[in-house]
């Protein structure tokens, strides 16, 4: 069971807010092939996805959402969170090469858990809107102590 203490003394508060920027490459794409199998030809084949109505080769929708993994992770909430719940809506399509900003921003937190509710969001260099929706989260305390750092697992 979490310690309710640590959650209180570090939970974010309504209105943070958070953000990182990557640039996506084709390396990116082929890493998440070979972990996930995705060998759709709209994220390999330049021909035929200059045919499609994305005009080019598309970064995969799980790539895109990596940095959103980052973000609570690392940042808001912070060490020790994963997704509990998404709900996300992909607006536009991302390609190789582009500059993928994800930002989230804290819309609730329960005083009896941690977890925390939040907008989520992605734009691309032009500030066109990639993805948005919502995310719940859990944030798992961790021990730390004078040896190792937040977020780091005692030696």
């Amino acid at each position: 069971m979490p310690s309710m203490a640590a959650w209180a003394s570090s939970k974010p508060q309504v209105g943070q807010t958070a953000s990182r920027s990557r640039t996506v490459e084709k390396a990116d794409i082929e890493r998440f092939t070979a972990l996930s199998g995705d060998r759709n030809p709209l994220h390999y084949d330049p021909e035929v996805a200059a045919k499609s109505r994305f005009g080019r080769v598309i970064v995969q929708g799980g790539v895109i959402t990596a940095i959103l993994n980052a973000v609570v992770a690392e940042d808001l909430p912070g060490p020790g969170t994963v997704f509990l719940h998404t709900d996300w809506s992909f607006r536009s399509p991302v390609h190789p090469g582009d500059t993928i900003t994800a930002s989230v921003e804290v819309t609730a937190v329960r005083d009896d858990k941690p977890i925390t509710r939040l907008l989520t969001r992605i734009t691309n260099q032009d500030d066109v809107l990639v993805l948005d929706g919502t995310a719940m989260t859990w944030t798992e305390p961790l021990g730390t102590d004078a040896t190792t750092g937040p977020g780091e697992p005692p030696a």
